[in-house]
């Protein structure tokens, strides 16, 4: 055998950078409790064809604090950083990027107000057509997110975002993230919709919904959805999660059994499942009795 083919074959694979993401579970009542989840594009290489909520890479224009409507009422995130110690991605930037996401692949700007403190309506034709051409030009990079922001003169208050989750996709991915997940309420004067690029079809289910349609085959879900799904199926409305959110509860660290099922603390077998299948730690729960007379906000 050639040395050098030998070699080749021998040398330990590199390991995968892991890149810091943002994801955005956009939740509404219609009537009830609905999450809006998008379709991804069978042809590309992460997660083809699994059904996911809006988000992405942060940025480094994500870091950029230049801002200049910027409202820094927001949660802390946790940066503690365990896979590489080079990525430094301030708590700004993931909220930032998460905002970023939801924009281009939803089109939808939450937590976006006007000069007098408004929410943002995109429903009149003009508004409509121009911040179109302004999502158009986020997503083929001729044009900079933050930018757009200031032109607007958008002020993004930042606490209508609120941080509930952090998993980290394990090895063996053909793309590893170690995202921030945050929850929304929908923006009553605008509507999703996907960007028939990267996602090819979007819906508002409920969760009992999207946990029949994946159980019989019909939806597919990477396992960081799927068990947030079911954290977000523990509530009846969207003012119940978005209120238990916003306490900001501490996280719990995820574990997996035999089934290969995803167990939060208190969930039956926990205690003996294994914490090294998947990195995940999770703060969205319903609210303790004694939480709701100290609401923080």
């Amino acid at each position: 055998m050639d040395l050098q083919k030998m070699d080749l074959e021998n040398k330990t694979p590199e390991p995968l950078p892991v890149r810091p993401a943002a994801t955005v579970l956009l939740i509404d009542d219609r009537p009830d409790l609905k999450v809006f989840i998008m379709k991804r594009n069978p042809k590309h290489v992460f997660g083809p064809g699994m059904w996911v909520f809006p988000g992405g890479a942060v940025d480094s224009a994500d870091h950029h604090k230049d801002f200049s409507t910027l409202r820094h009422n927001h949660q802390t995130v946790d940066n503690t950083n365990l896979i590489n110690s080079d990525i430094i991605t301030t708590d700004l930037a993931y909220q930032i990027a998460a905002i970023r996401e939801v924009f281009e692949e939803a089109g939808i700007l939450i937590a976006a107000y006007d000069q007098a403190g408004n929410p943002l309506s995109l429903l009149e034709t003009e508004q409509t057509t121009r911040f179109q051409r302004h999502r158009d030009a986020v997503n083929d990079n001729s044009a900079n997110f933050r930018q757009i922001i200031n032109t607007e003169k958008l002020q993004l208050n930042l606490s209508k975002l609120h941080y509930i989750a952090r998993w980290i996709t394990p090895v063996g991915a053909t793309r590893r993230f170690d995202a921030r997940f945050f929850i929304a309420l929908m923006p009553s004067n605008q509507t999703a919709d996907h960007d028939n690029n990267e996602l090819i079809q979007s819906d508002w289910l409920s969760p009992a919904s999207i946990l029949s349609k994946h159980s019989g085959g019909e939806l597919q879900l990477m396992a960081p959805t799927l068990r947030m799904i079911q954290s977000l199926a523990k509530f009846k409305t969207a003012s119940q999660a978005i209120d238990a959110a916003a306490h900001n509860q501490t996280k719990q660290r995820v574990r997996v059994n035999q089934h290969n099922d995803i167990l939060l603390p208190g969930d039956t077998g926990w205690e003996t499942a294994d914490e090294n299948i998947e990195t995940g730690w999770i703060k969205l729960r319903p609210l303790d009795a004694q939480l709701t007379t100290n609401k923080v906000s």
